[in-house]
């Protein structure tokens, strides 16, 4: 059995549930019989092995108050196991794909999601889109997976294999454009066939079924599932649906327990070193692997160990960083969150010593989430899902507003910190985020390693462009600091890398910062070059390539969003919906002080009741959390938007979330909001956003409408 860690939750039952299972006994539950990652028996210890185990192990006493019974059964059919339940032979189906259609058709209801896994599409197409119209070979008894296929992809026609070698003969006959499988098995085909293997774009999603109006056991279920850790049935896919012998995350927990325990104490600092750890482990594996490449043909048995190994760990690795993107931005959240009450508290009242302790809590707090944001950030452009979110921006505004975070910094180190402007064209679209990442780390280490009395000094130049509506800019960034080596110059854009001499100075750094400015730079098609002397300082050369915005049209646009004061704040209402306690009570603070007035329910069915409920225009729009019991963000957006009463339906819908990816972004313009904030929030982000949503000129954002 694996160990896992979590925090505790604190899932009880109510009295309803309890009385439940009181009557009921043992929650039945069924199963397909020929998964052996759902469920099988180890051949040499006799110990059952598999997800389902994994799960009845920790669900039956993760509720705290109750413990809970399960009778398994088992089934060769998924239509059979379908009509036991259906007869209520069962209570429950152990797994469904996430289809809501299919569900509300063949009468079952669907838990928030168990684990998330993706598949890879096997293909000897050149330019593989997945958006287009493929004959797709899937496995012909994983039933789950088709309903969620169906769901995700409609517009792919689903044919059945028995095996891989038949779903490959399938493709080199043309009787199927693709087939799907698990990214270790796919590996061998793009080694082995005339073959190419392409990652899906859409995590499948996995839940347990129940009887259509069991809501109590679907309540139970869910709390089993919230209660569990993040990401729990995830990493067990990695490890059984594949051999046993690799390197995972829970690999590395279960063989450093003690040393787990005492170097984290359930504090997110934790979660930051294990993120390294993996990162590093992910790449010696895979460097190991690719060395073993070039040995003799008598290593071929070690490379081909040494190729899952690699494998096994990047997928795990890539699992837990994206569970743990929301479950790290929470507890954040929560921190900073409840500095920003206190500094508000706070103002105004002599208590000098009080807001500098706070002061220090919330550049601390800050610092720990932009750690959090590099590592992360590292691990998604290793895994090339990095996307580009391009806007618009004029390029002075985006110099005035660094130089007023850093012009102050330099005062406090007696730097002098001036910068100077050519630019015929101002007004560009471009990924502006990422932009300001860029200059924000090459600002940052100028002043950090450039001592008292140095100067730093930036010059913006246009550099003509042969490329009609393009224009092309060049920073420079010139410091009089430390300087570094020429050896360490040709390693400064390598992750995990410093110079020594900014050790020794005990400068912090996690040695993420220049090679996410490298990647970003390639990602937005520009360059970046470096000169440097020990001792005399350093110059850092970025050109990019943007494209010229409509200077008038975004003009006029700037300033009638700017248009609208702080008045139109007062007195309006917003339906919050939120089911974590701390983020709400956080959230209901801060908008309350606007003048604001808060409603929240707990849940997207919550949500949407109320807005059927309500006459239209009770509220002037919804703060709609992503991760929630019952119904989620998604599907609850998608809800109201389908509503007959076009009021109704039309109301202005933001995402309040911690999924803070681009990715995630896309995610709720296409499920219909009209906007995206990120916890831990930014207030004046979080206010001009309630503004420009306030004024009544927004239109109405459809599913799938960006």
């Amino acid at each position: 059995m694996l160990l896992y860690f979590t925090l505790d939750y604190n899932q009880s039952l109510t009295g309803g549930e309890k009385s439940w299972l009181e009557e009921h006994g043992d929650i039945r539950m069924g199963f397909l019989n020929n998964d052996p990652a759902i469920f099988s028996m180890d051949e040499t210890t006799g110990k059952l092995t598999g997800m389902l185990p994994e799960y009845v192990s920790y669900a039956k006493d993760c509720l705290g108050n109750q413990t809970l019974k399960f009778n398994i059964q088992d089934y060769d059919d998924y239509d059979e196991m379908l009509q036991a339940l259906q007869n209520h032979e069962i209570d429950m189906i152990f797994y469904a794909g996430r289809n809501p259609d299919i569900a509300e058709k063949k009468g079952y209801a669907l838990t928030n999601t168990a684990w998330t896994y993706n598949l890879m599409a096997v293909t000897d197409e050149k330019n593989f889109d997945e958006g287009n119209v493929y004959t797709v070979a899937v496995p012909k008894e994983k039933e789950a997976l088709k309903q969620q296929l169906t769901f995700s992809y409609p517009q792919w026609n689903l044919v059945d294999y028995d095996s891989f070698e038949e779903a490959a003969e399938m493709i080199t006959n043309e009787k199927a454009d693709c087939f799907l499988m698990g990214a270790s098995q796919a590996m061998v085909y793009d080694n082995n066939r005339d073959f190419k293997s392409v990652p899906l774009t859409k995590t499948m999603e996995a839940c347990f079924a129940v009887k259509g109006g069991e809501e109590t056991l679907l309540s139970i279920l869910n709390k089993t599932l919230k209660g569990m850790p993040s990401g729990m049935l995830t990493s067990a896919l990695a490890i059984y649906d594949s051999t046993a012998d690799k390197v995972t995350f829970l690999d590395f927990v279960k063989d450093n327990m003690l040393a787990f325990f005492l170097a984290t104490g359930f504090s997110a600092l934790s979660i930051i070193v294990i993120i390294l750890v993996l990162l590093r482990k992910a790449r010696k594996a895979e460097a190991a692997a690719k060395l073993a490449a070039n040995d003799t043909q008598k290593l071929n048995e070690k490379l081909e160990i040494a190729l899952k190994k690699a494998e096994d760990a990047s997928l795990a690795k890539t699992s837990f960083l994206n569970n743990m993107s929301h479950d790290i931005r929470t507890p954040m959240n929560v921190i900073l969150g409840y500095a920003q009450l206190m500094e508000n508290e706070l103002n105004g009242k002599d208590i000098p010593e009080a807001l500098e302790h706070l002061e220090k809590l919330q550049q601390s707090g800050n610092l720990l989430l932009s750690i959090i944001n590099n590592v992360l950030d590292m691990a998604r452009i290793e895994s090339g899902r990095m996307e580009i979110d391009e806007n618009y921006c004029r390029i002075e505004d985006v110099w005035k507003s660094l130089f007023a975070v850093f012009d102050e910094k330099a005062r406090k180190k007696n730097i002098s910190l001036h910068y100077t402007m050519n630019v015929e064209h101002e007004h560009v679209l471009t990924d502006v985020t990422k932009v300001k990442e860029i200059l924000v780390n090459i600002l940052s280490n100028a002043i950090k390693y450039t001592p008292a009395g140095g100067s730093v000094m930036v010059y913006v130049d246009e550099l003509p462009c042969d490329e009609s509506g393009y224009m092309i800019v060049r920073i420079r960034i010139s410091d009089t600091g430390i300087g570094m080596s020429q050896d360490y110059l040709t390693k400064i854009f390598e992750a995990f890398t410093r110079e020594k001499n900014t050790t020794k100075s005990k400068i912090a750094g996690t040695g993420l910062g220049m090679s996410i400015v490298k990647n970003y730079v390639d990602l937005l098609g520009g360059t970046i070059d470096v000169e440097s002397e020990l001792g005399k300082g350093s110059t850092f050369t970025v050109t990019l390539k943007h494209r010229i915005a409509d200077e008038r049209y975004y003009v006029k646009k700037h300033i009638e969003e700017s248009g609208t004061g702080n008045e139109i704040l007062e007195g309006r209402n917003i339906l919050l919906a939120e089911d974590n306690d701390l983020n709400a009570e956080i959230a209901e603070a801060i908008l309350e002080r606007a003048g604001l007035r808060i409603e929240r329910v707990e849940n997207g069915i919550q949500c949407v009741n109320r807005i059927l409920k309500m006459p239209a225009g009770t509220y002037d729009m919804i703060f709609m959390d992503i991760q929630m019991p019952q119904m989620d963000g998604y599907k609850a957006t998608q809800t109201i938007r389908n509503l007959p009463d076009k009021d109704k339906a039309c109301i202005p819908i933001i995402a309040m979330t911690a999924n803070a990816f681009a990715e995630d972004k896309k995610k709720t313009m296409e499920a219909g909001m009209n906007a995206h904030l990120s916890k831990p929030l930014n207030v004046p982000e979080l206010m001009d956003t309630i503004r420009k949503f306030c004024d009544g000129k927004q239109m109405c954002q459809r599913p799938g409408k960006e």
